[in-house]
């Protein structure tokens, strides 16, 4: 590692930093965390320079994909790796973009090359052009490893597109945040979206290597298809690691409390209560103007990253759930209990779900498991036949320790 941060300063003064970011670093919040130990698959050039000289590279990442202070565009560039394309995900190649807005295609202005939007609302996968100039997709992006976060879609996607146009594919992985936990139920395939691409659980506690090598091995690409696909590993890594993202991976994830509630308050996108955009503490708080009986309030105001936020300018009254102890919400898991409580507070009945919510939950299940009054630990029983018939299907497809 000593090296690699001597040839990156070395290299400094060449790198343009193509995808200057709008996203903040996430400040160190005092935790136990194992960055220090860990080296990312990017860092490890010496494994992937080999199987890219000479050939032509289209880059999918976004402003996560940095190692130290330098994003892997430009350490690629600087290395002499001949990239001529880069797809860019959900949120854009600057991760500026709000949750679902389409990003257009575009060109770098730093370094000429061509940006091609897998988010553009058009259809699934890039151009014959596009693919017509590569060789080899090389993703490196930093996932957050929830069934609904939308990178590990992308990534299939191009997974696809390089089954289909006889490409190669590179993954240089990343920590997944939540890697230690496995949670939720198996996505019922009828409910297959945008928000849910794989049967996999809803916490799914795999890498985006891990991923690629099971899509492959249970024949998930479209009609079984095959890819000839290359992962480089991390260095350090195992599944119980604390790893603290070093820029947020979106913009409504700014801090790792976030990233640790996710798995829980994300399930209020489908409902008409607040998470908390537009304010300072997206997915760690939650509200609703006619939510009763709660002394903490917020209103949502339009700002970068969610310029019309639900229940724009109006106050709500709901739950702060910033004062949990990170380790607390990580042993929860999946923690329906905030879910619940907004049902049964608002007592609007069907009118607290609307369609997107069964296409976050995987199911039509849980909407009525909820409706009928379980408690948050009834449900959570009913998923773990999913959730051990997961671990053993994804066991051979692990490249670190547990």
């Amino acid at each position: 590692m000593g090296f690699l941060k001597h040839f990156l300063c070395c290299v400094a003064s060449l790198a343009v930093f193509a995808c200057a970011s709008a996203q903040a670093p996430i400040v160190d919040d005092g935790g136990r965390y194992d960055n220090d130990k860990i080296t990312v698959g990017a860092a490890r050039h010496d494994l992937y320079l080999p199987k890219l000289q000479g050939k032509r590279v289209a880059l999918m990442s976004n402003h996560t994909g940095m190692v130290d202070s330098i994003h892997t565009l430009d350490l690629l560039l600087s290395l002499g790796v001949n990239v001529t394309t880069i797809f860019s995900p959900e949120h854009g190649f600057r991760g500026n973009a709000d949750a679902g807005e389409h990003v257009s295609s575009s060109v770098d202005a730093k370094t000429g090359i061509p940006i091609a939007s897998m988010y553009d609302g058009k259809k699934r996968g890039p151009s014959k052009e596009v693919m017509d100039n590569i060789d080899v997709i090389v993703v490196d992006i930093q996932d957050v490893g929830l069934r609904f976060y939308t990178y590990y879609i992308t990534m299939v996607d191009l997974m696809n597109a390089a089954a289909a146009a006889g490409k190669e594919f590179m993954v240089m992985d990343r920590p997944n945040p939540n890697g230690m936990t496995v949670d939720g139920p198996i996505l019922d395939m009828a409910f297959k979206s945008g928000v849910g691409r794989l049967p996999i659980t809803t916490l799914h506690g795999m890498t985006l290597g891990e991923i690629a090598q099971m899509a492959i091995g249970e024949g998930w690409l479209d009609n079984g298809a095959k890819v000839d696909l290359t992962v480089i590993p991390m260095a350090g890594y195992t599944h119980s690691s604390r790893y603290r993202l070093p820029v947020a991976p979106s913009p409504n994830l700014p801090d790792m409390k976030a990233i640790y509630l996710y798995p829980s308050t994300c399930f209020f996108e489908g409902t008409p209560v607040s998470l908390g955009r537009g304010t300072d503490w997206p997915f760690t708080v939650y509200g609703h103007p006619d939510m009763k009986g709660t002394d903490f309030t917020f209103t949502p105001r339009s700002r970068a990253g969610a310029k019309n936020p639900p229940l724009l300018d109006q106050k709500c009254h709901g739950r702060n759930l910033r004062d949990l102890d990170n380790e607390e919400i990580i042993a929860a898991g999946i923690n329906l209990e905030y879910v619940i409580d907004a049902y049964r507070n608002l007592n609007i009945g069907d009118k607290f779900f609307t369609n997107f919510f069964n296409l976050l939950a995987g199911n039509d299940t849980l909407k009525k498991q909820i409706q009928q009054g379980m408690s948050a630990e009834e449900i959570k029983a009913t998923w773990a036949d999913d959730i051990a018939k997961f671990r053993a299907q994804r066991a051979p497809y692990l490249l670190y320790a547990e």
